[in-house]
């Protein structure tokens, strides 16, 4: 086991400089001197049971709410028999903190989480368990916060927010039941009736929807603008636009909008950046690094992998979060906890994956790019890609998304398809397989013939999701189907 001191060394370099100790035995008037100290966030709050025969539980309880209320996230627990365990483990349950004990020896083992006074750190499980439950059990009286599933607080749920406000550099992140939900939650959590919302031209085509046909009848009034140009955000703000929205890259042109001269704009102006990152992921591109103030994601996609979950995120301070989470309890967006659980385990291997997805879409782009049946490649990694140059210098990778146009358009792309054994003919991306979709029937369907045409999405447009097949097999294949298309 590591030191204590050693542990303690590293919990305080994570909590961004606040070293205070909340230092408290639960028992008489230190009890009542800490609870009425504010906090700074980030303290690591010191419980301290040595010499404490018998647990006034009520005291426990109040001091974890009070840690809790002030956004503490680590307690370290000192002197702690068996007796306080079986009075404490409940009160902790779902309160959110990351708990430690410290042994006899100095050591410190992490507090079982089940709330079953027999878990102990020797037999913890390394695999995340699944919490298939509705709604948890809360002591008589108990002032600390509810558990139940719709409010967005089982233990599945939050640890999956934990590890995207890691990987976003975000104060805190929420997943919801769909990608559709988080675009909708993270806009109604800053704007009003009355309010102006500027959105790109260039979004997927169900969040176009949302604000075309929903929005208006919330008061809140949307208008659209070529988004490679900054004047035009400028020009097409007004002194009611409370917030932007742009997604980068898009869909399913692929193309990156260099967010920094916007964010520009949007601070001058006292307005909230709203950004999609679903096609880069974490891995390629971190929005909140280059000035939005709101993230948002399709989980279904990369962030899960696996194509199995329908699920959306949303990441930003813990202002606009709480928001987004107020929202989501009273519209009743929660995701499932099972969905939650399989979101975890597609997190944990998100690296590995979107990078060999970075690889193979740049090998199979490249050799789309020579053949004389395919008139256009829509891919960051290819010079010949209208943002290739400052897709370098902002994106960590290229992505695993890619768009062609066949020469013969819609007839020449269905004999394409229907030649393909590798790639699956479907809706959707970011999975370990390859798919293949059509915008006009897909992604963009709501759009007409002739608003797809302005967005520069041909009926012929084939868009494919790059999964972890081996390259030379998909490049293969490709080949095959375009001799027979």
């Amino acid at each position: 086991m590591i030191p204590h001191i050693m542990v303690q060394a590293v919990l305080q370099q994570s909590v961004a400089g606040f070293y205070t100790d909340l230092v408290t035995r639960p028992t008489g008037r230190a009890v009542r001197e800490n609870i009425e100290r504010d906090l700074l966030p980030g303290t690591i709050a010191v419980m301290d049971f040595t010499g404490v025969g018998c647990l006034d539980y009520s005291c426990a309880d109040e001091i974890v709410a009070k840690l809790v209320r002030d956004k503490v996230k680590v307690l370290l627990l000192r002197g702690l028999t068996d007796a306080h365990r079986e009075a404490i483990e409940p009160v902790l349950a779902g309160a959110g903190l990351a708990v430690l004990c410290e042994r006899a020896d100095g050591a410190l083992e992490g507090l079982g989480a089940s709330g079953d006074p027999k878990a102990r750190a020797d037999w913890t499980a390394v695999a995340p368990p699944l919490y298939q439950s509705s709604t948890f059990t809360n002591p008589v009286g108990s002032t600390a916060e509810v558990l139940y599933s719709r409010y967005g607080n089982n233990p599945n749920q939050v640890d999956i927010g934990r590890r995207l406000a890691l990987l976003e550099g975000a104060d805190a992140a929420l997943f919801l039941a769909s990608g559709m939900a988080a675009a909708a939650l993270a806009h109604l959590a800053v704007l009003r009736p009355g309010d102006h919302l500027l959105a790109s031209e260039w979004i997927y085509g169900g969040v176009y929807r949302l604000f075309r046909e929903e929005f208006g009848k919330l008061g809140i009034d949307v208008s659209f603008v070529n988004p490679t140009q900054q004047r035009t955000w400028k020009r097409a703000m007004r002194k009611t636009t409370r917030a932007v929205f742009l997604e980068t890259p898009t869909n399913p042109l692929m193309r990156v909008l260099d967010l920094e001269p916007v964010a520009t704009v949007c601070k001058a102006e006292g307005l909230a950046l709203i950004v999609d990152s679903t096609f880069a992921s974490p891995v390629n591109f971190r929005p909140l690094e280059h000035g939005a103030d709101l993230v948002i994601h399709s989980a279904t996609k990369y962030l899960n992998g696996h194509t199995d979950v329908i699920a959306g995120a949303v990441a930003g301070t813990d202002q606009v979060v709480d928001e987004v989470r107020r929202l989501m309890q009273v519209w009743g967006q929660a995701i499932d906890p099972f969905a939650a659980w399989l979101i975890d385990r597609g997190m944990r291997t998100l690296t590995v994956r979107v990078r060999r997805q970075n690889e193979i879409g740049l090998a199979v782009a490249e050799w789309c790019a020579k053949q004389d049946a395919i008139s256009k490649v829509h891919y960051p990694g290819l010079p010949s890609h209208p943002d290739h140059e400052h897709a370098k210098r902002i994106l960590s990778g290229f992505g695993g998304m890619l768009g062609i146009e066949l020469k013969g358009g819609v007839r020449a792309a269905e004999r394409f398809l229907r030649a393909l054994t590798i790639a699956a003919h479907a809706p959707s991306l970011g999975g370990v397989e390859t798919l293949v979709s059509e915008p006009r029937l897909t992604s963009h369907a709501s759009l007409t013939a002739e608003q797809r045409a302005q967005a520069g999405i041909p009926d012929g447009f084939l868009r494919f999701s790059l999964g972890l097949e081996d390259p030379d097999d998909l490049i293969a294949d490709f080949a095959q189907a375009l001799a027979r298309h």
